[in-house]
């Protein structure tokens, strides 16, 4: 369950209405008066919300998340090249697909690496979905090989068939891992999502209470 939501305050979406005054040197008053009111706002929002606070993932769990998968792929890589030499021309599609997803993988763990808050973002979403294809694609191979085994067997080909049924086992097991990582990156996603979400709510409710004090501070037209 995976969504990408902005920051309303940080888009501007939320912006102060100027108000018709006789005089413009009350204009930064006000200004001022709302800053501070903005700040305490915020901070009685974050008191009375600190138990059910939501939180981003941090730096050690994302690091965690990229070893995890620096592992599945060190686990399925050597299958496809297999794949590639034991199921003909069908294999040899597959793989080069199979090569271009991992090749994402690893250029998207350099940049997570480097910068591990890249993950909560757009970039952590793609991330997530080349796992999920990564598990699809070693779950394929799997029941491609065993396919093919059953053929091999059927034909007298029993080394073939014994060949093709151990490429079959290994791809599930890379599967199973993949997925299993793949479910973390999941979850990680949707904690980032949930914190993005109570932060724009948080941040636009802290806005409305904001405007509705500085329309207080203004006297009533005569």
């Amino acid at each position: 369950m995976c969504w990408h939501l902005e920051n309303p305050l940080l888009a501007g979406a939320v912006q102060f209405p100027s108000q018709a005054n006789d005089s413009n040197r009350e204009r930064p008053m006000h200004l001022s008066r709302c800053a501070s009111a903005l700040v305490l706002l915020a901070s009685f929002a974050v008191a009375a919300n600190g138990q059910t606070e939501k939180t981003f993932p941090t730096d050690d769990e994302i690091n965690l998340l990229l070893t995890q998968t620096e592992r599945a792929i060190q686990q399925y890589k050597p299958l496809i090249d297999q794949e590639e030499a034991q199921m003909g021309k069908a294999g040899a599609q597959a793989a080069a697909k199979d090569r271009e997803l991992l090749n994402g993988l690893e250029t998207a763990l350099k940049a997570f690496r480097a910068k591990p808050q890249a993950f909560n973002g757009p970039l952590g979403l793609t991330f997530f979905a080349w796992l999920d294809d990564a598990d699809r694609n070693a779950l394929l191979c799997g029941s491609g090989a065993l396919s093919q085994a059953t053929l091999q067997l059927m034909s007298g080909n029993t080394g073939k068939a014994d060949s093709l049924t151990q490429l079959a086992q290994s791809c599930s097991n890379a599967s199973s891992l993949i997925y299993t990582v793949s479910e973390n990156a999941d979850s990680l996603y949707e904690r980032y999502v949930r914190a993005e979400v109570q932060l724009a709510t948080q941040g636009v409710e802290t806005a409305q209470k904001c405007m509705a004090a500085l329309k207080n501070t203004i006297p009533p037209k005569k």
